[in-house]
């Protein structure tokens, strides 16, 4: 029970541990050039460079399993892997440091019950065999002497990371209280008050009313800046038709991608990497055996299913695993297969049947990609002469008489969004263009290109009521009907409380039991269930919607039922979260204050050393 409750506090810790590395990563280290046998020191602990390249293979190795595909460096120091795993050593060598000037440290009894229970150093009878120990430490560089130490190490590390995150009490009344306010359900009585439910319609606008409310709400009518612009541009689209382009080319083209329009049977496959081929026979048994499922293999290797999807595959795709897969049924389980990253399973989930797409199906799409394409490298061609065009000063309309480019004005604002508003470089360049500027040539995303000129800025503007009459008064209109709604609903919401019976005449109520505070409603009104869980019992509220009015009474409050499954596995959830959470906060108090009091040093030649022999 001892090392169960170690073991898991250990994980927690590892936890924890990840949550940092990133914060670590820039942990202020200096740099020295010291020998090549050391990688990293912090305070009199050494980091080696056989450390750090062990601890670098583990963690390939690692991700190799997870994804089933050899990871090269380049990939892996791209993830940042290799600054994360300097990280985690110099974390450990931090914590080795303090334990020793603790004096913390474990047993040769404990020491050797760590050895001998390793699975890795077992033999064929499944017992310890010293001979597979000395020769699996020989193949990662390490003596019996230093991997024992390491043992020492890290279970002083245990030691004092349970010392630091084992004092933390669970949170169990925040949680309780937390999950309570959760679980409260709430029911409410609504109903929708419209136009209908007018007794008369408003009355009409007195003289000068329409006009008064159009200078108070001068945002919905206001003309953003426009600016006025003269260009002239040329796209591969538009040149595309003018491109002739032969039958000849168009069945070679189709020719070249036969494996696309011509694609054999195929499968939908999932495939599982075994540590070994002694796990992978007692997966097999296991399996025919009735003992076991593919899914739950996947969960015993710590992965989730969609860690072993390789999507649709074709035979030649598989290697040795092709014939058999292939041979299989959906459902089956196929394996172990030896692959290149150890024994495998595949799962066969679907069969794909071949197809076809004749010719004359894609004739069309391929004539506009091959004249596309010419026209894409015709307009390249022409970039050189169309540029010194430019530098010689020509208009916008020099460039469309003097060229394949054709001109064009727009009146653009940043709302602005058909024709060649439609490509982000022409909006960019719109927006940041200057009067009197000279044009300048600009490349299309599409091989494109174009070039423009900034004729005039017209401010933002309300135009004269006169102009937008019509506009004006439908929407002055429909903002006196929706205030005349909102107000019917306020004196039908005050008959209600005075009353006590929720009625609305010619409406028919209706209530929402059991609602939550995660729930969504915003078919009732918007922040309909937010209103709910803010109202007191029998407190009656409005609430504006598009058509009109939602009016909304608090009929009762349940509380959360604290001895059910959901609430008690909310309390669990929260409690492990908040517990986490302040654990991971005093953890790195104490990680700063021993990494203010230790000097961490690189050596950046060695680690770049361990590095290149990675390539």
């Amino acid at each position: 029970m001892a090392k169960t409750a170690k073991t898991a506090k250990s994980l927690g810790f590892y936890l924890v541990i990840g949550l940092l590395l990133v914060g670590l990563a820039g942990f202020g280290a200096t740099s020295f050039s010291g020998g090549t046998t050391t990688a990293a020191s912090v305070g009199s602990r050494e980091i080696t460079v056989q450390d750090y390249a062990n601890a670098l293979n583990a963690r390939l190795r690692q991700l190799q399993q997870i994804t089933g595909n050899p990871v090269t460096m380049e990939q892996a120091r791209a993830l940042g892997v290799d600054q994360q795993v300097l990280s985690t050593l110099v974390i450990e060598a931090t914590l080795d440091d303090e334990a020793a000037d603790l004096g913390l440290s474990v047993g040769d009894a404990e020491v050797r019950d760590r050895v001998i229970g390793s699975p890795e150093f077992a033999g064929l009878d499944g017992s310890f065999d010293r001979e597979t120990y000395r020769r699996l430490l020989q193949n990662i560089g390490l003596s019996e002497g230093q991997y024992e130490d390491q043992i020492r190490r890290e279970s002083a590390r245990t030691i004092l990371q349970a010392a630091v995150l084992g004092g933390v009490p669970r949170p169990t009344t925040y949680a309780s209280t937390l999950a309570e306010w959760v679980g409260q359900r709430r029911s409410a009585a609504w109903v929708r008050v419209t136009e209908d439910d007018l007794i008369a319609a408003p009355a009409a606008p007195e003289e000068g009313e329409l006009a008064a409310w159009y200078d108070e709400n001068p945002d919905a009518f206001t003309i953003p800046e426009t600016r006025r612009i003269s260009y002239a541009w040329l796209t591969p689209e538009m040149l595309a038709d003018r491109v002739e382009v032969t039958q000849e080319e168009l069945r070679n083209l189709y020719d070249q991608r036969s494996a696309e329009y011509v694609q054999p049977e195929r499968r939908l496959v999932e495939r599982l990497v075994m540590p070994d081929a002694d796990a992978a026979e007692a997966a097999r048994a296991a399996l025919d055996a009735g003992e076991t499922t593919f899914e739950t293999l996947v969960t015993d290797r710590g992965l989730d299913l969609a860690d072993t999807d390789l999507g649709d595959v074709a035979e030649g795709d598989l290697g040795a695993a092709g014939e058999p897969v292939f041979a299989a049924a959906p459902g089956d389980v196929v394996g172990p297969v030896e692959t290149s990253v150890g024994p495998a399973f595949y799962r066969v989930n679907a069969v794909l049947a071949a197809q076809e797409t004749p010719f004359e199906e894609v004739e069309d799409d391929l004539r506009a990609e091959l004249a596309t394409d010419r026209a894409r490298r015709a307009i390249e061609q022409e970039v050189e002469r169309l540029n010194d065009l430019v530098a010689g000063g020509a208009s916008i309309e020099d460039l469309a008489a003097n060229s394949e480019l054709e001109a064009g004005q727009i009146d653009w604002t940043e709302e602005t969004s058909d024709g060649i508003a439609a490509y982000d470089e022409f909006r960019q360049a719109a927006a940041s263009a200057e009067q009197g500027g000279f044009p300048e040539l600009v490349r299309l995303e599409d091989g494109g290109v174009f070039a423009l000129r900034l004729d005039e800025v017209v401010p933002p503007e309300q135009p004269p009521l006169e102009d937008v009459r019509d506009e004006a008064l439908a929407a002055f209109e429909a903002a006196r009907i929706r205030a005349a709604v909102i107000a019917r609903a306020e004196a039908l919401a005050e008959d209600i409380r005075e009353s006590g019976t929720f009625a609305v005449p010619g409406r028919e109520g209706r209530v929402d039991f059991g609602l939550t505070r995660r729930q969504f409603r915003e078919d009732r009104a918007e922040g309909y269930v937010d209103t709910v869980f803010d109202l007191s019992p029998g407190e009656v509220r409005v609430m504006p919607t598009d058509e009109g009015a939602l009016i909304v009474r608090l009929e009762g409050i349940r509380p959360a039922d604290t001895e059910s499954e959901t609430v008690q596995a909310e309390m669990e959830t929260v409690a492990d979260r908040t517990s986490q959470s302040i654990s991971q906060d005093i953890y790195q108090v104490v990680v700063d204050e021993l990494q203010s009091d230790v000097p961490v040093r690189v050596n950046d030649s060695a680690i770049q050393s361990v590095l290149t022999q990675f390539q």
